[in-house]
């Protein structure tokens, strides 16, 4: 899973970038602007105080601090290296800022120009690719062709309606068809609205202001990246004693993750034993032979069956003999769609 972090320059977004940075010790940092982050899972904490493995591996989700497009206004190489860069991303978060700082405040603002920026690139990349397709069907007439020029030409009616590929429901069908074009007003996004610390105690107005601007569909956070970086510094105890100072129930690298997961439609299941526990992330509906295939492509060719428990049943009956004399440990086929927390054993042929 990889996040691309945008905003507008003095909105924060690079404060907020690292203060996500910092959740592990043990992050790894690939470059200047991004990072790989442990997922926290207190699921896998409790599998592996009772395994005792050699080794605890989180799932992770990569970070990048990126740049917005700016559309005839910068350099066109580094125009179409920030373009690429988000196309890549499998999801967005838009810091907007909620604060004074030398810059007009304006998020409503901020956040339209950004998306209309999104859908413009979008345009821009569907009439390019319309005009090679004109020339190609003109030599070929394929009926693959054919349905891409319909499907391409109906998203262009859509965006010209000055509405985003996110909310075309009769995309749904062509999401195949549409998945290396990575269109930006299509990818899942997390607004953040980056405030005062003093505004955390009572975040209503903003919340209010910015859902004024901001589709229903786009989840919103009002937080501090500031006061987010200064987590990083304190103990557990002291971190707690911060937060319930501004009435927060929990840092906002926590709510950002469980958000990825839900915007992206992911879920987590888990392998273990004595030398590793570790969680994996899949898409909701994935089967039992590919949940295999993400653990290793072998796994998925030679598969057989799935050895799985519920992490909920394991955890309250104390093992896996226990979950067998309950009948609740079951092999399962390869058409068995996994489910949040599940633990699977593969069993694969030769």
């Amino acid at each position: 899973m990889h996040i691309s972090i945008i905003g507008n320059k003095g909105s924060g977004k690079t404060t907020l970038f690292r203060a996500l940075g910092e959740i592990k010790a043990d992050t790894r940092q690939l470059s200047e602007a991004t990072k790989v982050i442990d997922v926290p899972d207190e699921r896998l904490n409790r599998l592996s105080l009772m395994f005792k493995p050699k080794k605890t591996v989180y799932a992770k989700i990569m970070v990048s601090d990126t740049s917005p497009i700016k559309l005839g206004q910068a350099d066109e190489k580094e125009e179409v290296t920030v373009i690429n860069q988000l196309r890549e991303s499998d999801a967005f978060i838009l810091v907007l800022r909620n604060f004074q700082n030398g810059y007009p405040r304006d998020p409503k603002s901020e956040f339209l120009k950004i998306y209309e920026e999104f859908m413009l690139s979008d345009i821009i990349q569907i009439e390019n690719r319309l005009e090679r397709l004109k020339r190609q069907k003109a030599k070929k007439g394929n009926q693959t062709l054919l349905h891409e020029e319909e499907t391409l030409k109906a998203c262009l009616e859509h965006l010209n309606q000055n509405q985003p590929l996110s909310n075309f429901t009769s995309l749904n069908q062509s999401e195949k068809l549409l998945k290396g074009f990575g269109f930006l007003s299509q990818k899942p996004m997390i607004v953040v609205g980056n405030c005062q610390e003093e505004d955390l105690i009572s975040p209503e107005e903003i919340m209010a202001n910015l859902r004024e601007a901001v589709p229903a569909h786009i989840p919103i956070i009002v937080a501090s990246a500031v006061l987010e970086k200064e987590f990083a510094a304190l103990s557990p105890s002291e971190q707690k004693e911060l937060l319930a100072g501004y009435n927060l129930t929990e840092q906002i690298a926590s709510k950002i993750i469980r958000l990825a997961y839900e915007i992206l439609g992911l879920i987590s299941f888990f392998t273990v034993g004595e030398d590793e526990c570790r969680a994996w992330s899949i898409p909701k509906g994935f089967t039992a032979q590919e949940a295999a295939g993400v653990i290793h492509t072998d796994l998925s060719k030679r598969f057989i069956r799935a050895e799985v428990v519920s992490y909920n049943d394991f955890m309250t009956l104390g093992g896996f003999s226990a979950c067998k004399k309950a009948g609740l440990w079951r092999l399962e086929g390869k058409n068995y769609i996994v489910q949040d927390g599940d633990i699977l054993s593969i069993r694969a042929g030769n």
